[in-house]
């Protein structure tokens, strides 16, 4: 091949070229390092709730900002919680189930579907508490929380149900992450204010809690921006914080999701630009990131084009 020929070739090779000729230039097509890992996910967050694609485009909008937390359930309806209502949409965004708050004072932070069909809320107020709600929107089930606040909007976030029948569920101001019984007795706290965390003046808000299959339970701490996780003793078996990652992605860590692979991917919530949610290794490793919209909660949904098989740790 002669000077002018290799020449020719680079230029094709530009994406200059492409613009050039009237074609429309993708990024992803030009990678400047080829990407390992790409995911499609469902973003809840304050300015876009609905689906990424792998390619970064915008696949499915609920048109309405501002979402909490959500799961794209197993039959393909998407489950959303806003601070108002929790909506439930079919494959065609028709609307199959709501319900709505009682008080205007009160905060929705979260919802789950529940293996019976239920639904689980969490609800802040005057009377925090969790709900689990049937298929018509009544509720079925209610459990006292103790946020040790009467600050509503730091009272409580991303509450899970465990498998034994328990709750796990994050409390902002009290520094700690409590396990409860479903007559709301608290039999499980993990604190996140211990000195090796930095104490109080760290301000290690939990905001995520996860208990993985270990038995581990892994937790976001918002200001303190950090990710760590702690063993059935309330030890800190594993920590991630911008220490750890060149990028310094983390800014108020809000979601997480443990993935099959033992990666872990993070929501930077207070991220404003750069990088809003990424995934990590074991080692602490970035290998996958993510600069569109701001995340406040999400769930990664394939990966190179294969669904993620199990129910989602996040």
């Amino acid at each position: 091949m002669n000077i002018f020929s290799k020449g020719l070739l680079l230029l094709m090779m530009s994406p200059l070229f492409f613009v050039n000729q009237g074609i429309t230039f993708q990024p992803d097509l030009f990678p400047i390092k080829a990407k390992e890992i790409r995911h499609s996910f469902f973003i809840a967050g304050p300015n876009f709730t609905g689906i990424i694609g792998e390619d970064g485009e915008e696949i499915w909008d609920s048109g309405k900002k501002g979402a909490r937390d959500g799961y794209v359930l197993k039959n393909g309806n998407i489950l959303i919680c806003w601070a108002d209502e929790v909506r439930e949409y079919n494959k065609k965004k028709k609307v199959v189930f709501t319900y709505s708050r009682a008080e205007k004072t009160m905060e929705l932070g979260t919802a789950v579907r529940l293996s019976n069909g239920n639904t689980m809320i969490t609800q802040s107020g005057s009377n925090p508490r969790i709900v689990e709600v049937n298929k018509k929107g009544e509720v079925v089930k209610s459990v006292p929380l103790k946020p040790d606040t009467d600050n509503i909007h730091m009272q409580t976030r991303m509450a899970r149900k465990l498998p034994n029948g328990n709750y796990l569920v994050p409390h902002l101001f009290a520094f700690a992450v409590k396990e409860y019984q479903p007559d709301g007795n608290v039999v499980n706290v993990f604190r996140t204010d211990l000195a090796d965390l930095g104490g109080r003046e760290a301000e290690n808000w939990p905001f995520t809690a996860i208990r993985l299959d270990n038995g581990n339970t892994l937790v976001t701490l918002t200001h303190g921006n950090k990710v760590v996780e702690f063993d059935a003793n309330g030890k800190v078996v594993w920590e991630i914080n911008n220490s750890h990652v060149k990028e310094s992605p983390f800014v108020d860590p809000c979601g997480a999701q443990r993935l099959p692979n033992g990666n872990t991917v993070i929501a930077s919530y207070g991220a404003q630009k750069g990088i809003k949610l990424f995934e990590v290794s074991p080692d602490k490793s970035l290998v996958w990131s993510y600069d569109g919209h701001r995340v406040h909660h999400f769930q990664i949904l394939t990966t190179n084009g294969k669904p993620l098989k199990g129910t989602p740790l996040k």
